[in-house]
């Protein structure tokens, strides 16, 4: 039933055409579609949606996360759009340069670490970028 359907997620905004323009000019995302009080945008094979909401963003964890093949590359090239990064230094969470290595975090993948790094949108949402590294 649902293991066989794509996912899609949704990203609430206080001001949707604010983060349109975080989106745009942070990150290089163009939405594919539009509608009232709501954009969609593809990304790889998978889908999101930014919709309008009264609601404030809690970003007391994850809302969503892109797999890339370079972290280091993709941190320095949004930094170089503006995106701040946050830092942590928890017991088995630290970032060094906005990076955080996670050891053993995939079973699936041969007991495989992530590499990790976290910034917020311009509506307070904690979005992550990872890079899974054996």
């Amino acid at each position: 039933m649902l293991k066989d359907c794509d996912v899609s997620t949704r990203i609430p905004a206080q001001d949707l055409a604010r983060a349109r323009q975080f989106y745009s000019s942070k990150l290089g995302l163009e939405p594919i579609e539009e509608r009232p009080g709501g954009l969609r945008y593809k990304c790889g094979n998978g889908y999101f949606t930014l919709f309008q909401s009264a609601g404030t963003a809690s970003g007391a964890h994850t809302q969503m996360g892109w797999e890339v093949h370079d972290i280091e590359a993709t941190v320095r090239e949004l930094r170089q759009r503006g995106v701040a990064f946050e830092e942590y230094d928890f017991p088995g969470l630290k970032t060094v340069n906005g990076i955080a290595r996670i050891e053993g975090n995939y079973p699936s993948k041969a007991g495989a670490a992530e590499k990790g790094a976290w910034f917020r949108d311009s509506e307070g949402n904690l979005l992550a970028i990872g890079q899974t590294v054996f």
